[in-house]
Formats: structure tokens, C-alpha cells, sequence
């Protein structure tokens, strides 16, 4: 049975289908589907449709790929919607004021962090790469500001010690559908009240660049760890051999003193490299040279002939 709010969702990757499934599902009307344009990509250039576009012709709503925010006639066709609720996940573009404040109850956003924390594109990279033990996500109604808006609801989980960026993010999509869900509900209950965001608390997740990837060996060896789990699959995490780019994929992180200069490898044998930490041993267990495939610690001591005392830079 529908349910009498209208609403417009705005969204791009696969991270946002769950929560305009979820909005479906919970029976309200929604009305269009906003998205970024379709690209090619790949050696072929094949033109590809977003997974928010996939999901919305699935579910037979009409599908708006504006070339820019502020372009109009994109602007009419909202206004001729009239929707009292417009429902952002990680769309890709900011939203200009004269959007903003279209629907009657406000554009609501999810984001995937505890915010204020982690404001930015990439909120679930940087929380793993920056050790974090929890993360979240949260509901707020959207202003002109980066992620800076009236909060609404949040919802807290653990870190898994093992967990990357794309693992986190695939629970992060599914809790975010709920949390959602439930927030455009208590918003047009009135149940809800929008609370400031404090300003003291906030930081800042930038889009990876591909230098982002690089290791600093000086660091603990947990957070050696947590950069890898956190620039996979891209940038991916790696280091500077002989001159040379060895890519990280997998590899534990120990308490042990390794009493050597970080960098240095201390150990080789079949269970991996052993390099020595700011604080503690990194072991590395697969890795891949440059334009090679991936390898075993074990495979790769056996072929390149590495020795104990050099060093990772």
C-alpha cells in the first residue's frame, strides 16, 4: 500500500540501491529518480548505466540525468513533481540552494560516518585507514554546507579487524537503507528533531588520490594494516623495493619489537616478510610486483632473491 509522501531519491553508485529499494519497499511514492549520466568505461568504452538507474527502471520510475544542478529545466520538472521529501545517497554533485529548499520537509541525506566526522566523499576509506575501532552512519537534512547540515538519526557499529573499505561499505549500504527508512518516517511524524551538528568534533574524508596508497612504514603496525584494509581495492596499498612498486594485499600486524629502522625487513620465510614498524612488525603475506601477478611472501623470497636488512621505502 503506498503511502501519501512523495518523494524524489538522488543517487549514483551501487552504495545507494539498497536504501532506494528500502524506500520502495516501505511503500512510499517515489515519484522520479535522480542520477548521474551514463559513462563509458573499460578498454571498450561501453556507455554504462549507474546502479541507482538499474534499480529505478527495475522498479518502473521515471529517470532524471540532469547535465547540471542548476540547469532549469531540471529545476521545472521537480517543481512539476512537487515532492515533500528528497532522499540523497551519495549522489556525486552538490546541491544548489534553490534545490535545497524545493521540498517542504527538507532534502535528507545519508552519510557513512558518525558525523560530524568523516565529512567528505570518503568517510569509510579514512576511518579505516585512520584506525578507527567504530563507524556509523547518520541521517541529516541537507543545507549548502559539505555534509554540515541539522543531524537526525545515527546508527554505531564495530569495525571488523579485518574488514576493508568495500566489505565495511557493503554493511554501511545496508544499515544506511534502514536508518533512512526509518528517518523519512519520524520526519513526516514529526517525531524527530533536527539537532545541530558540533563543529569542534569535525573532520574530513577527502577522495582518494592514488599517493593515498603509499605506506609509511614509521607508523604502528596496526595502522600499517588498517591503510591496507582501507585503499583496497583502490588505490591499493604498497611500497617502494630496489626502486621498484611491490603492491600489499594481504599481511598481519604484530606487537613484536622488531628493534630495527622501520622499513627494514627483519625476517623471511614461509609465513611471510617480517618489516619492522614505528611500533611493532608488519608481516606481509601476498604481494605483487609491478606488472606482475600476485604471489605468496614464500614465492616471492624464492624469486627475487630479497635478503634480511634491506628496506621498504
Amino acid at each position: 500500500m503506498r503511502k501519501a509522501a512523495k518523494l524524489v531519491f538522488m543517487g549514483t553508485p551501487r552504495f545507494a540501491v539498497p536504501s532506494l529499494e528500502a524506500l520502495i519497499k516501505a511503500g512510499y511514492e517515489v515519484s522520479a529518480v535522480v542520477t548521474r549520466q551514463d559513462k563509458p568505461q573499460g578498454r571498450g568504452l561501453v556507455v554504462v548505466e549507474s546502479p541507482v538507474k538499474e534499480a529505478a527502471l527495475r522498479n518502473n520510475i521515471a529517470v532524471i540525468e540532469p547535465l547540471s544542478m542548476r540547469d532549469e529545466a531540471f529545476k521545472e520538472a521537480l517543481l512539476s513533481i512537487s515532492p515533500d521529501i528528497i532522499a540523497v545517497v551519495a549522489y556525486g554533485k552538490i546541491l544548489p540552494p534553490s534545490i535545497l529548499v524545493l521540498p517542504p520537509k527538507g532534502c535528507i541525506n545519508l552519510h557513512a560516518s558518525l558525523l560530524p566526522k568523516y565529512r567528505g566523499a570518503a568517510p569509510i576509506n579514512w576511518a579505516i585507514i585512520n584506525g578507527e575501532r567504530t563507524t556509523g552512519v547518520s541521517t541529516m537534512l541537507m543545507d549548502k554546507g559539505m555534509d554540515t547540515g541539522p543531524m537526525l538519526l545515527k546508527e554505531e557499529t564495530a569495525i571488523g579487524e579485518d574488514e576493508t573499505a568495500d566489505g565495511l561499505g557493503k554493511r554501511l549500504s545496508d544499515m544506511g537503507s534502514s536508518l533512512l527508512a526509518e528517518t523519512i518516517r519520524r520526519v513526516l511524524e514529526g517525531s524527530v528533531t533536527p539537532a545541530p551538528q558540533d563543529e569542534r568534533d569535525a573532520t574530513y574524508a577527502p577522495i582518494l588520490k592514488k599517493g593515498d596508497g603509499r605506506i609509511d612504514w614509521k607508523k604502528d603496525a596496526r595502522l600499517v594494516k588498517c591503510l591496507m584494509m582501507g585503499v583496497a581495492p583502490w588505490p591499493g596499498a604498497h611500497t617502494l623495493w630496489r626502486d621498484a612498486l611491490l603492491k600489499i594485499h594481504s599481511g598481519l600486524a604484530t606487537e613484536a619489537d622488531a628493534g630495527a629502522a622501520p622499513g627494514t625487513i627483519t625476517g623471511l620465510s614461509r609465513d611471510g616478510i617480517e618489516v619492522a614498524c614505528g611500533k611493532g612488525t608488519f608481516i606481509i603475506t601476498v604481494l605483487q610486483p609491478e606488472n606482475r601477478k600476485k604471489m605468496t611472501a614464500a614465492e616471492f623470497t624464492q624469486g627475487y632473491r630479497i635478503t634480511k636488512g634491506e628496506r621498504f621505502c
